[in-house]
This record gives C-alpha cells, structure tokens and sequence, in this order.
C-alpha cells in the first residue's frame, strides 16, 4: 500500500476533524462536560425564568464546571469594564510602570481560563447593570432596572416582583452556613451588590423614601433594610462599600459631612439594626477604623455618605477611605475562617460612572485599582481551592482608534498615522487636519458644542449637560490640550447628558478549581452556573431540595422559599 504524501495527510486530518466537528462531536477538553437536555423555545416569547437556568446549567456543565472541587468562590465585577477599557488600562498600567504598555497584563490577564460574555437583557440589546448582576447572581437572565427577580414581573410592579423572586448564589450560600461577603466602590445599596441579597422590582427603591406609595402599601421592602434584614442564614459576614444615608434616618447626623443627614423617614436605624444582628460584628466608616477593626467576626463597612471615591481622588478624601484591595484583603481574611468556604463579590464600581462621565483617565486608574484587588485575592487564596472569576457586567462605547506608534501615551493625541498606508510623523491628523486622541466616546458630555455649563471646546471632568449647542468652530485644535489631565473629558460624537452603556460582550477570567469550564461564548447566567457546578457544597444544598438531575447537576430553578 503506497503511502500518502505528508500534505495529503495533513488535509485528511483537517477534513477527518472538520466532519466530525460538523456533526457535533466534543474536542477532548469538553471530554468531562455533562449533558443537559433543554427545550427549544421560541426567544423572547417563551422564554421563563426556569428555561434561563437550565440553559445556564447546560452550558456550564457541557463544559466541565462539576469536576471542580473548590471550597470558595470569589466574583470580581469591573461594572462597565468593556474590552476597550481593559486594553487602555493595561497599556496605562504599564507605561506608569516606565514600559511600553502594550506588552503589560493586568493581574486577571496572567489567569489560564478566558471566555466571552453575552450581555443583553431580556428586554434590552443593551443591558444595565441590575439586570446583568442579576443574571451573574442566579443563574437566570432577566429585564433591565430590576433586581434578582424573573422577567415576568414589569419593572416598578410590586406585586409581581413578590411572585418572582429568584435565589441568588449569595443566599443559598448563607442558608447553608458558608461565609459571604459584598464589598464594593459603590452605594452597597447599588445594583450591583444589591443583587446579591435583594429582590427589588426596582434597582432605584434603596432606601424607604424611594418608593412608591402603592409599592409601599403591596409589601415592597426597600434595597438597604433588605441586606440587613435577609432571611437566608445571617446574611452577609463582609458588607463594605459607600451609601451611608441610605442606612440613616432623617434625625441622624453622618459623622463625615456636616450639612448630610440620613434618608430613611421610617425611623429605621439600619447601621444600629446590623448592631443588633451582630452583637460579635464591627461597623466602621473610616480608614483608621477600618485598620484598626479586629479580624474576627462580622464587619460592615460604610465609608462614604454616597458612592466611594474615585481610585484617583481618594488620597483627597477628608476622613480616610480603605483602596479596594485593602478592603478585599480584608474581607478574605475574615471570611477564610469560615471552615464550611465562603462566596464574595468584589466590585470595582466606579469605573462604570467615570465612563458615563465621559472620562477615560478616572475609568482606566479605577480598572487598574480593580487589577491591584484581583491580584490581592490571588496572593490570599490558593488556586486549589479557591476559584476567582473577573468579569464586566456590560461594556462602554469608549473606543480606541488610529494606528499611534508602539508606546504612545494611551490618553495623549494619536503620534503615527491616520491610514494603515499612513507615512508616521507627529500628530495623527483628520480630514480637517486636525489632531485627535486615541481613546473617545461615542456619545457622552465630551462633545464640543457649548452648553449650558461649559463653553464650546474641550471638556473638563465633571461636566452636568444641558442645553447642548451644535458646535460653530466645529472640531477643537487639540494641539495644545493637555488630553492626559485626570479632568480632560474625551471627544464625543453625539452629545449626551451621559455616556451610554454598549451591547457589546465582555471577556471572563478564571483561576482555580472549576476554571477549566470557563471558555467559548456564553450567555451571562452562565457565569452563576460555573460558580455553583464548581463548589460541590453548593450544588448539593441544591440537590438535596430536589432541583438536580440525575448527574448531579442543578438544573431545577429552586424555590427560594426552601432556604430561608
């Protein structure tokens, strides 16, 4: 038999594998992944909350996300973390550390495990942030504005959102006496962390005063006196972040600001209610407290009146805030003792805010803080037992454009050409011969047009819009802008009030026990099904109540109501 020549082979091997990747054949890394049957619906219409958390556990399990055996999970969180903003800010990172920048990685970019996330709503091509936490909480997308409860339930309706509540990862885990903590650059009342251990018909009903009377009146509770209050266990262990009056009543004064008092007009004293729940517990609202807070038992931390500040503006802050890596360091330390495991979500939620402010600088410092708190996990933990997801809850219409040469200050006019046939010089020029920066907006308060708060040109950090004007002198002369100044608001091409989100998908990073799983393109609940299939603990509080197959996998959405 004569034999082949090699380049026939070759291509007989490339069509071998070909066909049977054609008839749905699993290459050998998915060898270990699970079956799960889901039903073929017509999207959006037949589309249930219980439909979403098969279709999640298929996905996750198809994978091989049971063969982890982790024993704590940590999700960090960069809210409004799109791939754009993750390459700026490595490249930051690194020309700040005296390189390049381009070859640099920020500290999730070194983890083995990478995949896309899909992030639209159920209602939404472009998400928001509580619909997307959401998802990533329990398994099961749903509509935007809402909070940990199904998509059959109208935003704003009460009465449905008490038919619809859906568990979270955080309240199954309580129920079943692992440690849990929610730390945060946000209001912990936020959309983000309020998923966690809150069911809200609307991600704005933080405090009593937000809701509506007929709300009210249906049985509604609102987000703040819902972390405090939870059912599932003891709630959370860790609970750090910013949002102090919304925990405050009216006749109490905040310890930072003179002229603030708290919002709640119930007489709640919520700081003085976790007391209460905690006896064994701290409560600080301060770096020096914070430092100084003992390493055992229960902490809340309430460190500003509103949102924390930005990464670049803490060092100005008047009494002291922890960075987020302090804060996750802290949060690890305490939950570690935990001997049944511990599931924490660490948020890095400003970076969402810099970018609707339209300003990169603010976006990318705070992505690079996230990058410093994800690393801080990673010394604390070990990869044996510990599995850490980094990911976006959606993305940013920031872009990064032109072809700048290798090194280019990332937030500095574009030095290179304007064509890929483009002769390098200087200034990268447009059509008009004018300069431009490599990062922009797509929308936002960066357009050049007057308003009503700043004059036509340039704009500076923070910049309110109203009463826009269409720009006389067209384009600014960025030449002798400095566009790398912390305020410096980029060009935007369609004036907005603020910058919008994108519908585009966000990566996922993982380390650790179940990580493996963590590859392809998947819908954002899946992420949710990754972090139970890889902690055998959860899935079997789960399997316990009924809602597992035969392989063990949890694929029955789970009446909340069983773990309370």
């Amino acid at each position: 038999m004569s034999r082949l020549p090699h380049t026939c082979l070759t291509l007989a091997i490339t069509v071998l594998a070909s066909a049977c990747a054609s008839q749905g054949a699993r290459p050998a890394a998915a060898a270990s992944g699970l079956a799960v049957d889901v039903p073929v619906i017509a999207h959006p219409k037949e589309e249930t909350a219980a439909w979403w958390f098969r279709d999640g556990a298929a996905q996750a399990a198809q994978r091989g996300a049971m063969s982890g055996k982790a024993r704590n999970v940590i999700l960090f969180v960069g809210d409004g973390m799109s791939l754009t903003t993750v390459a700026a800010a490595r490249i930051l990172d690194g020309q700040r550390k005296g390189g390049s920048g381009e070859e640099n990685r920020l500290s999730w970019e070194r983890f083995p495990a990478t995949a896309l996330s899909k992030t639209y709503n159920t209602d939404s091509q472009t998400p928001d942030s509580a619909g997307t936490m959401s998802a990533m909480a329990t398994g099961v997308k749903t509509s935007a504005g809402v909070l940990s409860i199904g998509q059959q339930a109208d935003r704003r309706n009460c009465a449905q959102a008490l038919q619809a509540p859906i568990l979270t990862l955080w309240e199954l885990a309580a129920s079943q006496g692992l440690g849990t903590g929610v730390v945060t650059t946000t209001r912990i009342t936020h959309a983000t962390p309020g998923a966690t251990f809150t069911h809200s018909a609307d991600r704005n009903w933080e405090n009593d005063t937000d809701l509506p009377e007929d709300a009210r009146a249906a049985g509604c509770v609102d987000i703040a006196r819902q972390l405090v209050e939870t059912p599932y266990g003891h709630g959370p262990d860790v609970l750090m972040g910013g949002g102090r009056g919304e925990f405050m009543t009216a006749q109490q004064s905040d310890p930072e600001y003179d002229d603030k008092v708290g919002q709640r007009l119930d007489g709640r004293d919520l700081i003085a209610q976790w007391k209460q729940r905690h006896p064994d517990g701290t409560y600080v609202w301060n770096a020096q407290q914070f430092a100084a807070a003992p390493m055992q038992g229960p902490l809340l931390g309430l460190f500003e009146y509103d949102h924390m500040q930005f990464s670049h503006d803490r060092p100005r802050d008047g009494a002291g805030e922890p960075t987020l890596a302090e804060m996750t360091r802290a949060a690890i330390a305490r939950l570690k003792q935990n001997s049944n495991g511990y599931v924490l979500l660490v948020e890095g939620g400003r970076i969402d805010h810099a970018n609707h402010y339209g300003n990169a600088y603010r976006a990318l410092t705070d992505t690079i803080a996230l990058s410093e708190a994800v690393q801080a996990a990673a010394d604390a933990t070990s990869a044996d037992d510990t599995l850490i997801l980094v990911t976006a809850d959606h993305s940013h219409t920031l872009s990064f454009v032109g072809y700048p040469v290798r090194g280019n200050p990332i937030l500095d006019k574009v030095r290179g050409a304007s064509g890929e046939e483009g002769e390098v010089g200087d200034y990268a020029i447009d059509a008009l011969g004018l300069p431009y920066t490599t990062l922009s907006y797509s929308n936002g308060p960066g357009y050049a047009g007057a308003s009503a708060q700043q004059e036509e040109g340039p704009k500076k950090f923070q910049h309110s819009v109203s009463a826009v004007q269409i720009p006389k002198r067209g384009r600014p002369d960025l030449r002798n802008v400095d566009t790398q100044d912390p305020d410096y608001l980029q060009e935007a091409l369609v004036p907005m009030s603020s910058e919008s989100h994108g519908g585009d998908d966000v990566g996922i990073w993982a380390r650790g026990p179940g990580s493996e799983a963590v590859r392809g393109s998947v819908e954002q609940n899946t992420i949710f099904h990754f972090m139970l299939q890889a902690m055998p603990k959860l899935s079997a509080g789960l399997c316990k109540a009924g809602d597992c197959d035969g392989n063990g996998v949890p694929v029955t959405l789970p009446d909340p109501a069983k773990f309370r």
